[in-house]
This record gives structure tokens, C-alpha cells and sequence, in this order.
């Protein structure tokens, strides 16, 4: 990857990591057309971490689809949904700190 280092992607808990490659290929592509660093708060999460562990059905992140991004303004959260959405980025979610991204069959847009 050129804007990554696998390991920015492990499960913060467990250490695990199996993200799944087309989702590495479209958060590249991401990051290449934001023209900005991305620094990703959570990505892979085993279904053992503390977060998956409370759901009914454990989510994206943890079949490797799914991955939090920092963001510093609002151009930030701005570029990146516009961007993630002209990708095909399905799931997003937009926080103060952070906007999720995954690659759900259906489109869903929710604010934390």
C-alpha cells in the first residue's frame, strides 16, 4: 500500500487484523483523491473486542470492511464523505473526531 502500513489497521484489543483487500484498495483510492493524511482510529475489530462483543451481529469492522478516519476541520469531513460517497463507500458516519466508512451493500448516512 502507499499511503498505509497494514498494521494502522489491527484490532486495538486482540492485535488481529483481516482486513479485507478490496476495502484496503478503496481507502487507498480514498486517501489518494482527499490529498490529505489520514490517520485511522480504528479499523479491523475482532469479534472479541469490547465494542463487537455487545452487538446482536458483530459489524464492518470486524468482517474487514469498515474503518474510522480522524479528521482536524470541517473541509475534512466534508472532503472525505463526498469523496467516500463517489466511491461507493455505503456506510458512513460523520462524528466530530472521526467519519466512519464501509463497504455495506446499502446505502446509510448516520451522525454520532
Amino acid at each position: 500500500m502507499k499511503y498505509f502500513k497494514i498494521e494502522e489497521f489491527d484490532c486495538q484489543e486482540t492485535g488481529e487484523n483481516h482486513m479485507d483487500p478490496d476495502f484496503l484498495e478503496r481507502i487507498e483510492l480514498l486517501r489518494h483523491r482527499c490529498g490529505f493524511p489520514f490517520h485511522i482510529t480504528s479499523g479491523y475489530r475482532s469479534k472479541d473486542h469490547s465494542l463487537e462483543s455487545k452487538k446482536e451481529r458483530p459489524g464492518m469492522h470486524s468482517r474487514g470492511r469498515a474503518a474510522d478516519i480522524a479528521v482536524k476541520s470541517g473541509y475534512e469531513r466534508h472532503k472525505i464523505v463526498k469523496e467516500a460517497m463517489n466511491l461507493g463507500f455505503n456506510g458512513i458516519g460523520v462524528a466530530d473526531s472521526f467519519v466512519h466508512v464501509d463497504t455495506r451493500k446499502s446505502p446509510v448516512i448516520w451522525v454520532y
